[in-house]
């Protein structure tokens, strides 16, 4: 099964979850970001990607400049832990992390959550790749990514429990489209998925492809 069917299995079983009032304001709020046109202004291939260095899970940092000098990176923005689709999506690059490193890649996610909300999404996953913590969104922003929630959504989520004010450290409110990007040793941008759609993600295969088509340019 492909990555979207299972992220598309999810959405269409909502409805067993999450009340229709508050589907409803969920749904009306993705529309609306989708016409903010905020996809289109992000970043995309043949763009500089911005240098950045995080703090990992484990209690270290990370710089892309240092990952770039040995090779190529896929870079993986998600919303966080709390997120159903985010963790099937990371759960699908780890199933293809073996074939990413044998493209000579290194594979790094980032969300605004605190090191210690991605040590327990890495121990539970078993995930064999760097999650970086951005918070305060400000990579995120730098790669035109980062969004706030509307009010009503933000009140929604409190009530689902996910406690974005916490894992966040204080920012509550700001969090990342779904993206993915493969970057070149030269650190520009050569395949970019961009989508205000939390439920939709890139698919593994896609980013193998742009993978392949880089190493034979």
């Amino acid at each position: 099964m492909t990555l979207d069917a299972e992220l598309r299995a999810l959405f269409d079983n909502r409805h067993t979850r999450i009340p229709a009032e508050a589907l409803e304001i969920m749904d009306r709020r993705s529309r609306e970001l989708a016409e903010s046109g905020q996809a289109d202004r992000a970043l995309t291939a043949g763009d500089r990607a911005p240098a950045f260095r995080l703090p990992t899970a484990t209690g270290g940092t990370v710089a892309l400049t240092d990952l770039l000098a040995d090779g190529p990176v896929v870079l993986t923005f998600y919303r966080g832990a709390w997120c159903p689709y985010c963790n099937l999506a990371l759960r699908a690059l780890q199933h293809i992390h073996s074939d990413i490193t044998a493209h000579g890649a290194q594979l790094v996610a980032v969300s605004p959550q605190i090191p210690d909300e991605s040590l327990s999404l890495t121990e539970k996953h078993g995930l064999a790749f760097h999650v970086l913590s951005d918070l305060g969104s400000d990579v995120a922003k730098q790669y035109g990514l980062a969004f706030d929630l509307p009010d009503d959504l933000a009140t929604l989520y409190d009530s689902f429990g996910f406690d974005l004010q916490r894992v966040n450290a204080g920012h509550a409110r700001t969090l990342p489209l779904p993206a993915t990007y493969v970057i070149d040793r030269a650190g520009t941008i050569r395949w970019a998925f961009v989508n205000t759609d939390y439920e939709k993600r890139a698919e593994p295969q896609d980013i193998l492809g742009a993978l392949s088509r880089y190493a034979a340019s």
